[in-house]
């Protein structure tokens, strides 16, 4: 008997938004065998210690079976002692924190524990591309506030306006900012909790790289500000820090009454990040500042062999204050972004991001690259790119 097709149709949200471009490019670069410099996880192994402490747990076992769903609470004391350290206030390991399958989950589980169907969130662009899927997925509609270049500062009347006129409920920050690498100043944290103070809002922070900045500058969680601590909902994850993306283990700092709305969402989206994972992870946790200072040296240094490439070959890079990434501008090749990433991917063996993808705005002359890359990988890059006059 002849089967019809079923006439139903996907959900509508699904057809707000594409598959992930950075993810997209990775399959370019695998088709051409290039040197993948657009999604953004380290070609080098975690801290000897991570991975010995993950060899120790496996060996000595019991923990193969679900932790609390929040996190174990192992995981979690460690967690608030660094947390603590570094903010100088004492964390709630019960009360403050939930641990989640990476950042990605934390920003997705905390907009949808936030934002009702209908609501505005403000979003600053250039921006990570999930923010506007877990905006879509949450049933808000972003507005988008502009960082402009080549500083990356933004206008404290446009973002006025956003919740003034918009109405905006809440504000998604990136804080060192992935992809323009901006590192928000003092006075910038303290225009825009004025903001969120003057017009009832909430902000969610994504702070992965927040151990990552150059040249002097610091890093400085909104949660910290004056009044802040009931208004921000701070997502990290130990992803960039230790060089695990594939461990997956982020975690959500925030209020009680946010904590109690976040697990809710957590419980049913993942019940919880893998036990094992995080008895490991502890070892990262309980770290020097050491470490932590010798991370954003080693980054400082990578970024300078990416610089010095990008120059090299006509298409100059915006200096990052932060974070992993930069933006380079590609105007003097006469192509547009998505055609030269895949023109350097197969004329070069070098695959970058194209830059609309982080943009609300037409910007079609602008790709990322990252260099979480091993010394060779980027001097082997780096000898690629040096070729691209040549080739053009």
């Amino acid at each position: 008997m002849l089967q019809e097709p079923c006439s139903r149709q996907p959900a509508q949200r699904v057809g707000r938004f594409t598959e992930s471009v950075i993810r997209e490019q990775s399959r370019i670069a695998l088709e051409y065998g290039a040197i993948n410099l657009a999604q953004g996880f380290p070609d080098f192994d975690p801290p000897g210690f991570l991975t010995e402490a993950l060899r120790e747990v496996l060996s000595t076992g019991g923990h193969h079976q679900y932790a609390n769903t929040w996190g174990a609470p192992e995981f979690r004391l460690a967690l608030a002692r660094k947390i603590g350290r570094e903010i100088g206030r004492t964390v709630d390991p019960d009360r403050e924190l939930t641990v989640t399958c990476g950042s990605t989950e934390a920003m997705i589980a905390s907009m949808m524990a936030i934002l009702d169907p209908g609501d505005k969130v403000a979003v600053f662009s250039p921006y990570y591309e999930n923010y506007a899927a877990d905006g879509i997925l949450a049933g808000a509609q972003a507005v988008h506030v502009r960082l402009h270049a080549p500083h990356w500062r933004f206008d404290p009347d446009e973002l006025r306006a956003a919740f003034r006129d918009q109405g905006c409920k809440a504000l998604v920050l990136c804080n060192p900012s992935n992809p323009c690498g901006k590192v928000f100043t003092q006075l910038e944290l303290e225009t825009i909790a004025g903001l969120l103070l003057e017009y009832d809002a909430l902000a969610v922070t994504d702070e992965v790289y927040q151990h990552i900045v150059y040249n002097g500058r610091v890093h400085i969680p909104l949660a910290t500000l004056p009044g802040m601590a009931d208004r921000v909902i701070t997502c990290s994850s130990l992803s960039k820090t230790y060089s695990i993306t594939g461990w997956r283990l982020g975690y959500v700092w925030t209020a009680p009454r946010w904590t109690d709305a976040v697990r809710k969402v957590h419980d049913f989206l993942t019940v919880g990040a893998a036990h094992p994972l995080q008895m490991a992870a502890i070892a990262g946790l309980e770290q020097p500042p050491s470490y932590y200072q010798e991370l954003s040296q080693e980054y400082a240094r990578r970024l300078e062999i990416l610089l010095g490439a990008l120059s090299d070959a006509g298409i100059p890079a915006i200096r990052p204050q932060g974070a992993y990434f930069l933006l380079s501008d590609i105007s003097a090749t006469g192509m547009d972004d998505v055609e030269f990433c895949r023109f350097l991917a197969r004329e070069l063996g070098v695959s970058p991001v194209p830059g609309s993808s982080f943009f609300e705005y037409p910007v079609r002359n602008l790709v990322r690259f990252h260099f979480s890359r091993q010394d060779q990988t980027l001097h082997e890059a780096a000898r690629r790119l040096r070729k691209l006059p040549k080739v053009l």
